[in-house]
């Protein structure tokens, strides 16, 4: 959610070098709050049983060329639809726009959304929902897809940082409904950034 507060920072840093030191720091304090809340028993989705075992997610290492810069194309007059979930709860999304970017060489687009509700509320009014399959869907990491939260910008850049990339709740406990990643927002690469598959 402070995705702009993160763009603002990244161009105040003059070399390569202090950009790959702040993905880092960035992420580390992801992973660390993420791990944090998966271990409180008032926040955590796993099962009482996985929690009272757990000792932090699997990650892959953090990895600068994973923080990418996108081009966000806004596409006009989408009609809101029904996403499907795990369950049969359908939440109203609508295609808020178009990222594109370079990654190993490769053409990358992906679909950003917005949620209707969530877009009512003030502290989430400028929230998109970013879900992605790529080339380790299933292997090493979830299968189902992992997501993102990133925040409208105020221009036509938008900072992706895979190393954020999570899985649903759903990946962790079958009580828990969660959108299913549209198989068109499925990347040609691999993305060896974020969270693993979650491991017993």
């Amino acid at each position: 959610m402070k995705t702009l507060c993160y763009l603002v920072l990244l161009f105040s840093i003059p070399t390569a070098f202090g950009q790959q030191f702040f993905v880092r720091d960035s992420a580390v304090a992801f992973q660390k709050r993420l791990d944090s809340e998966y271990a409180d028993k008032k926040q955590s989705p796993l099962t009482e049983q996985d929690r009272k075992k757990f000792n932090g997610l699997h990650y892959y290492p953090v990895d600068g060329k994973y923080f990418v810069l996108a081009t966000l194309t806004r596409t006009q007059n989408e009609i809101p639809f029904a996403m499907p979930t795990t369950t049969s709860r359908k939440p109203m999304y609508v295609k808020y726009g178009e990222l594109t970017f370079t990654l190993d060489g490769k053409a990358c687009r992906l679909n950003v959304y917005q949620s209707i509700d969530l877009a009512k509320s003030v502290k989430y009014k400028n929230y998109l929902f970013l879900p992605f399959l790529d080339l380790t869907s299933g292997e090493e990491s979830y299968g189902g897809g992992r997501y993102i939260d990133l925040a409208i910008p105020e221009g036509d850049i938008i900072a992706i940082d895979f190393n954020r990339a999570y899985n649903p709740y759903c990946a962790y406990n079958n009580k828990y409904s969660c959108p299913i990643t549209p198989r068109e927002n499925t990347l040609d690469v691999a993305i060896e950034a974020g969270v693993k598959k979650f491991h017993d």
